[in-house]
Parts: structure tokens; C-alpha cells; sequence
């Protein structure tokens, strides 16, 4: 049996006799006046993998536990402003020792790993602060001071574990800080270690890999509203830490909520291997663009024996498309620089280290780490082509996908993070595309137009809502939502509807291994019950992300905030040059389009700006206007500066919170701040 997909093969089992005495769970109160204890299908369906399980392998547990120094006092961060930016708290109901029927036992063993917390020695001379946020933050002990390892999401986290690591080991300054990769958790708590006081006196040094700045902000500047929108749902953001809700992230709790920072890097690596010393300490950088980030970095410490994995080896099965968004990536790429990996420096590493999970320790331990999560991504991207091969299409190779029974048996090949349900359809995506030669799915009806043809010839919504509740009764759930969704899209205020499509979508969430599937079937279980609920938006970037976008992609993102359909018949070309970097560009809007070119200058330009780019921060930022900084004489515009105001009059402002399932909008109102840590947290996402 494929265990990694035994969802579709165990939703709709018959349960012979009686299920046994009620778990944990069902004595537990449901957060939602309307959720439901684990139905006889999901209890057995756990009892099921509980069953085909290696539960009684717990050599992750002990590596997870290896060298802990210490634990500080507290499990709440507080942020300056006395708000909680990270609580650990809020899973302890993980630490009751017993078994939770509304949680996959899979996903259940992998949530209590990362309720590991603390401080913890990888060799002498190396240590990592977990639990202090979705990341790990790791210290390297130079001749005079710390080298820090990705500095978590937020400036709070970071400056708790940096405070709590020199209380245990010896108040040492911070000399450098290596970012790994391009995603926020690994950077963003940059301020917590470096200021700018000692950053310009050449104090300290930031590294980083070929391409960091800009892919830190690209990737998630672009779609970057509807990324937000979409992690609501994959991170779980707002469903309570509960049995019922929110209980792990794969790689860690959650993401922490505070002030996430950027630094340009003071050392790039741009070379496939390359060799630095800082500190006293040798460092020899793999570059690996294209894997799990667009740029990202492993690291080999040689007088340490130690390696560093970045995020390109954890203990799951990661995405090959995150489902909150981003370009799909490269799963054979990513196999190939594994390989490199373990041919060039697993033989001489005595440990292996990494952003999430925990370390493997022994030359043996370590090869099959790699070699398995090497033969994961390689199958995934081989097998897949194979079955595409053969007419296996997008919309049916997750059903058809296995992977093999030797990774389905090692836990650090489990689909957590990323799901072979997911992942499989990804790698079809990303070398075919999304049609699946049908030509009925090629320019398909909208679901809300198409929704009511299938009502009407199913008989009407009564039908439709009985058949719902006798297959969700039945424990079908696919089936059952199948047809509910198609209700509820012809009928949007029908709440009855919407309810036991909440329940069937529930009880999938139940069962699903990867978090990123349980998250996104009970938050839309949530939003189907509750509706939309907004608290406080994403923030839009802060100062530091601004003035690390470059010129030429902020003119390109306001291109994608024009509402083409405000732009029919608007005509003009502004000059934009920032004499103090020595840029120019030409914005131009035609056929309802703005478009950008870097590097020229118009000479029929209808409005020309002067101004320095530091200036343009500021208007950037939203600190001061354009005509603030004109009237400052801090910049010039020549010709018709109401073409600025024809711009103005076609930019649309992004909701956060758009309608993801039918009829679940309200009106906008003021409501209380969800209890989850992340409603706020990051302007970039995460992995």
C-alpha cells in the first residue's frame, strides 16, 4: 500500500464492528462551535497507519535530542511593543503523550520532533538555537567572535537566541552571518544580530549566494498579494494551534511575527565551489541555484568535519512546487547537487547540519541521508516523466504516482513539506504544463458558471445536499466533495451546503500526512463555516526589503498593479533617471500596458524625473511624496507632471484577504488579532 497516498485509498474504508474507546481528541473541546470529532472512517483510517507505521524507530528522536546544553526559562518572545512574536506554548498539547485521532500519527510523530527547544552543541565549536522560530539559527565559534547560520524569519527571535547563547557560552560579538538561501525564515532576522553601526565599520560580513538580493524580493514581490493570500491556507496562519487546527509546519512550529529585516551582502558567491576564510574559520561554499530556492548555498566546514545542508536536505520530502506559490522547481537539479554533496564532502563529514530538523551524526548515517533524499528527487522528477511517457496526465498522475517502498519506509523521505500528491502534478508542470490534452480542459468554463448546469442536471440543490450527506456519511469524502463543491459554487449563500462541505473537508484535513494538505482542507473548512475573517494584513514590505528592490523591479511591479481595463486610451512616456547610481529608465504606457526599459531615456518624454535613488526610497517607502521631495529641491520633473496623476488614476490596491471559496466574503470589520503567531509575520513567505 502506497502509505504516502493513503488518503485516497483509506477515506472511504468500512469499519467492521466498533472503533474502541474515544482518543484524547474526541475528549478535547473543538475550537469551532461547529467542528467535528474524527469520524469512525478517520479513526480507523489512523489506526490503519498507526498500524503500517515504523513508529518504534526512534533514532530521530535521539538525534533530535543530542546535545542539548540548555533550555531558557521562558517559551514566550516578546517584541518591543510587549506583543508575543513567538510562543511555543501553543503546541504543548503535542507533550500529553497520547495519540490525537484528528492528526495523522505520521504527522503527529513529525510535530512532536520540532517540539524540540533550546540550545544544542552539533560538534565543539558549532551550536544551534531550535525552536525559536520555523528556522534553525546556528552559531560557529571563530577566533574572536560568532559566526552566525541564517538568522531566522524576525529581529525578535534572533536577538533572543543570540542573548541566550552567549549567556551559556561567553558574550562574543557577531563577525559575520551567512544567509543560505532566498527565503525569508533565513534572513529576515537579520537585525537581531547586525546593526548598521557595526555593519559600516567593517565589523561584520555578510555573505551570501549569487543572485540573493534579487530573488529575495522577485520571487515574492510579483504575485506577492496573492502569495500572502495563499499561505493563509497552506501555513494554516489562522487556525488555532489545536488537535483540530494548526499543529506543525513540516520543517518547524511556524513562522515567528515581528520586524523582518534585509542586507545586501558584504561577500558574494558566485563561484560553483568557493573557498573563504573568516574569522579563523575555512569555509568552502556549493553553490545550488534552482533547488529548493532559486539561490542557495551548502557549506563544508573542514576543520569542523561539519557540513551544512542549507535547506536542500531536511527531514521530509520537501516541495517541488510550494503551494502558496512560487516558479516550480527543479527536482532533478536538485537530486545532481545532492549528489555533488555526498561525493565531495559526505565521506569526510563526521556531521550534517541544516536550517530545519536536526543534525545526522557518523560517516554512515550521513551517506544514507543524502543518498535517500538524492534518490527521492531524482525518482520524483524520473518516474513521473516515465508515467508522462505513457499518457499519464496532470490530472491523474497523483492517483498513479508511487514512490518506491524503500523511501516510503525511511521517515526523512515522508511527504511533509511537500507531498507526492502535489509534487508529482509539479514536475508535470514544470515540463509539459498545466493542459492535459483533453480539449474539454483546455479553455474551461469558470467553476461558478459551469457549477449550475451540473445542479440542474443532478437534480437541483436538494439532491445534490442529500447525496452530499450520504456520501459524507459513508465516509466517501472525495466523492462527497466532488458534487458539494459544485453546490456550493451554483449556490454561494447556501450555508447548509457550505457546512458539510466544511465537514468533508475536515475529515480530510484529518487524515492528510503533509501539513501543507491538513492546513489547506481545514482552512477551508474554516473559511467555509466562518467566512473570510480579516486581521491584520501582511506587511507590504519594510524599509529594508524597499531599498533592497531594485529600481527597475519596482517600476516593473507597478506595471502589475495598473488595471488595464482604467488604461484604455492612456498615453505616455516618462523619463526616470537617479544621477547618484547613475541609472535611467523610460516608463511608458501604451495599449493599456505599462512597460519598463532600463538603460535609455526618451526624447519625446512627456515628463521627465531627476532624482536621487536614496530619495526615491523615501518615496518608495511611503515616508515622503514626490512633490515633498520636488519642493525639498531633492528632485526636478520637467514637461506635464499630470501624467503622474493618469498613472495614479489606473493603479488598483490589492485586498489581501479576496474570496478563495464561494460566499465566504463579509463585509470588511474590525476583529481581534487570531492567536496563531503568523497572521502578520513575514513580507517574503518561506519555503
Amino acid at each position: 500500500m502506497n502509505l504516502q497516498r493513503n488518503v485516497t485509498l483509506v477515506l472511504g474504508l468500512a469499519v467492521a464492528g466498533g472503533i474502541g474507546s474515544p482518543s484524547l481528541a474526541q475528549e478535547l473541546k473543538h475550537f469551532s462551535p461547529k467542528g467535528k470529532m474524527p469520524s469512525e472512517y478517520t479513526i480507523q483510517a489512523q489506526k490503519l497507519q498507526r498500524d503500517l507505521l515504523p513508529l518504534t524507530d526512534k533514532q530521530d528522536f535521539e538525534e533530535a535530542k543530542r546535545g542539548f546544553i540548555a533550555a531558557p526559562p521562558y517559551r514566550k518572545i516578546m517584541n518591543d511593543k510587549g506583543d508575543a512574536a513567538w510562543n511555543m506554548d501553543n503546541w504543548d498539547f503535542l507533550l500529553q503523550g497520547k495519540d490525537f485521532d484528528s492528526i495523522h500519527p505520521s504527522l503527529q510523530r513529525q510535530a512532536l520532533l520540532n517540539m524540540e527547544y533550546g540550545l544544542f552543541e552539533v560538534v565543539p565549536g558549532i551550536y544551534q538555537v531550535r525552536g525559536f522560530d520555523l528556522a534553525n539559527i546556528s552559531f560557529i565559534k571563530g577566533d574572536t567572535g560568532w559566526i552566525v547560520i541564517d538568522p531566522l524569519t524576525v529581529k525578535e527571535t534572533s536577538r533572543a537566541a543570540l542573548k541566550f547563547i552567549n549567556e551559556k557560552l561567553g558574550e562574543r560579538p557577531v563577525v559575520a552571518v551567512i544567509i543560505s538561501h532566498s527565503h525569508g525564515d533565513h534572513f529576515g532576522g537579520i537585525r537581531g544580530v547586525v546593526d548598521d553601526a557595526a555593519l559600516a565599520a567593517g565589523k561584520v560580513q555578510i555573505i551570501a549566494p549569487k543572485g540573493f538580493l534579487n530573488e529575495a524580493i522577485a520571487e515574492n514581490l510579483y504575485a506577492g498579494n496573492a502569495m500572502t493570500r495563499r499561505k493563509t491556507y497552506t501555513y494554516g496562519d489562522l487556525l488555532p494551534p489545536s488537535p483540530f487546527g494548526h499543529v506543525d509546519a513540516s520543517i518547524g512550529k511556524a513562522v515567528a511575527s515581528g520586524d523582518v529585516g534585509i542586507l545586501p551582502p558584504t561577500i558574494t558567491i558566485d563561484q560553483p565551489i568557493q573557498e573563504l576564510t573568516i574569522d579563523g574559520v575555512r569555509m568552502v561554499f556549493q553553490n545550488t541555484p534552482g533547488t529548493e530556492a532559486p539561490a542557495e548555498m551548502n557549506t563544508w566546514f573542514p576543520d569542523f568535519k561539519a557540513f551544512w545542508a542549507a535547506e536542500n536536505i531536511v527531514g521530509s520530502l520537501h516541495n517541488i512546487l510550494t503551494l502558496r506559490g512560487a516558479p516550480v522547481r527543479d527536482a532533478l537539479a536538485w537530486s545532481q547537487y545532492i549528489n555533488v554533496a555526498l561525493y565531495q564532502f559526505g565521506g569526510q563529514a563526521d556531521v550534517m547540519f541544516a536550517s530545519h530538523s536536526w543534525p545526522r551524526w557518523g560517516k554512515e548515517r550521513i551517506a544514507e541521508v543524502m543518498r535517500g533524499q538524492r534518490d527521492m528527487y531524482a525518482n520524483l522528477n524520473n518516474q513521473v516523466l516515465h508515467l508522462a511517457n505513457t499518457g499519464v496526465t496532470i490530472n491523474q498522475i497523483h492517483n498513479v504516482y508511487d514512490p518506491p517502498k524503500s523511501l516510503q519506509d525511511q521517515w526523512y523521505t515522508r511527504g511533509y513539506h511537500g507531498s507526492y500528491l502535489h509534487n508529482s502534478r509539479a514536475v508535470i508542470q514544470r515540463y509539459l504544463g498545466f493542459w492535459d490534452l483533453n480539449p474539454a480542459t483546455l479553455v474551461p468554463l469558470s467553476p461558478e458558471d459551469s457549477a449550475p448546469l451540473y445542479l440542474e442536471m443532478m437534480g437541483g440543490p436538494v439532491k445534490v445536499l442529500a447525496k452530499g450527506r450520504e456520501l459524507y456519511a459513508q465516509g466517501q469524502y472525495h466523492l462527497a466533495y466532488e458534487i458539494l463543491n459544485k453546490l456550493v459554487y451554483a449556490e454561494p449563500e447556501n450555508q447548509d451546503a457550505k457546512d458539510v462541505l466544511a465537514d468533508t473537508y475536515e475529515q480530510m484535513g484529518y487524515q492528510f500526512e503533509s501539513p501543507s494538505l491538513r492546513n489547506s482542507f481545514l482552512a477551508g473548512a474554516k473559511e467555509l463555516r466562518d467566512g473570510v475573517i480579516a486581521v491584520k494584513a501582511a506587511k507590504a514590505g519594510s524599509p529594508d526589503f524597499v531599498r533592497g528592490t531594485s529600481t527597475e523591479l519596482f517600476l516593473n511591479y507597478l506595471g502589475i498593479q495598473v488595471d488595464s481595463r482604467k488604461a484604455e486610451g492612456v498615453k505616455f512616456k516618462i523619463n526616470l533617471a537617479t544621477p547618484d547610481n547613475d541609472e535611467k529608465f523610460v516608463v511608458e504606457m501604451s495599449n493599456a500596458t505599462l512597460t519598463t526599459i532600463a538603460g535609455y531615456q526618451a526624447s519625446d518624454a512627456d515628463l521627465t524625473i531627476t532624482i536621487d535613488r536614496r530619495d526615491l526610497e523615501d518615496v518608495m517607502i511611503g515616508t515622503a511624496t514626490l512633490s515633498d521631495k520636488v519642493s525639498s529641491g531633492k528632485a526636478k520633473m520637467d514637461g506635464n507632471p499630470q501624467v503622474l496623476a493618469q498613472l495614479g488614476s489606473t493603479m488598483a490596491a490589492f485586498d489581501n484577504w479576496f474570496e478563495v471559496l464561494p460566499g465566504t466574503k463579509k463585509l470588511p470589520e474590525a476583529s481581534p488579532k487570531s492567536e496563531v503567531l503568523h497572521d502578520d509575520a513575514t513580507y517574503f513567505e518561506g519555503p
